[in-house]
């Protein structure tokens, strides 16, 4: 099941509004005309740490097309386990409306018995605006990306899976993953399914383009999932091909071999030239001719 987020755009044309200064923010817009978003996501990134990130956006209850993003607004970050609650980090928002916290893979994060993490995001009220808080639980997925020859088949192996407070491993069960090869402006999809008993397998196309040297970079993803949100990996591989396409050369002013053109046009002049000396040798004989007659 995916969840639908709310999907800012950077507006450049328009005054960001400035928690720094509540004061100003109240006199240049009214608050009661806009409604507030805050949308609280989290991601384990391929190098294994995990990025907290909060969308903090106001939209016109009216004309939809007027978002503004909050600047400036402090976001502070909580691991919250039963009554213990542990400030893990704050960060404030860009002038897209968006802060940012990136804890490394040895962070030490408060779990439940299930080895759930309770992470909560917090904006502080002022006087211009309430205060906002959004909540998440996620578990720390464990996502192993494989890219191997099984004879000499390329074959992709992905296993997933969490640990408990034993460090028992837990496989992950009916988990939809897409794999992605990165292009050069945006991801090219190869192959979509579900993990099944912690592990997914497929072979990888034959016909991917690589760069000169045929490397290819692999990246799987989970995205929007119940439990454990977004959890990408990636590997550079040299998988791809490289078409060499040769491409017969046109005869050009630059080329070694000049155009048609040219030496139709210098065979025209060579004759006209040679064509002009002998119309002048011949009349030359015919003067000297005539006038050893006179």
């Amino acid at each position: 099941m995916k969840r639908n987020q709310f999907k800012y755009p950077l507006i450049t044309s328009f005054v960001i509004i400035l928690l720094c200064s509540t004061t100003s923010f109240a006199q240049e817009i009214d608050v009661n005309n806009y409604k507030m978003f805050f949308n609280f996501t989290t991601e384990k990134q391929a190098d294994n740490s995990r990025l907290l990130e909060v969308s903090f956006n106001a939209k016109n209850k009216k004309d939809r097309k007027d978002i503004m993003p909050v600047y400036n607004a402090e976001i502070k970050f909580f691991n919250i386990l039963n009554e213990e609650k542990v400030l893990i980090g704050s960060s404030n928002t860009s002038k897209e409306g968006v802060a940012q916290l990136i804890l490394p893979e040895s962070h030490n994060y408060l779990t439940d018995a299930n080895g759930n993490i309770n992470l909560k995001a917090q904006f502080e009220s002022t006087d211009a605006l309430v205060n906002k808080t959004a909540e998440i639980n996620v578990k720390n997925l464990h996502l192993e990306l494989n890219l191997v020859e099984i004879d000499s088949v390329k074959t992709v192996l992905v296993s997933a899976f969490t640990t408990n407070k034993l460090g028992e491993k837990i496989v992950a069960e009916d988990v939809e993953i897409n794999f992605y090869v990165q292009g050069m402006l945006s991801k090219m999809l190869i192959e979509e399914g579900y993990i099944s008993n912690g592990e997914y397998e497929f072979n990888f196309p034959t016909d991917i383009p690589g760069d000169i040297n045929g490397n290819l970079l692999v990246h799987s993803m989970i995205v929007d999932h119940d439990e454990y949100w977004n959890v990408t990996q990636n590997k550079n591989v040299n998988w791809g091909v490289f078409h060499t396409h040769f491409v017969k050369e046109k005869n050009t002013l630059w080329s070694a071999v000049a155009p048609l053109w040219m030496y139709t046009v210098l065979t025209i002049m060579l004759i006209g030239v040679w064509a002009n000396y002998v119309y002048t040798i011949i009349h030359l004989f015919k003067i000297k001719k005539e006038g050893k007659k006179l």
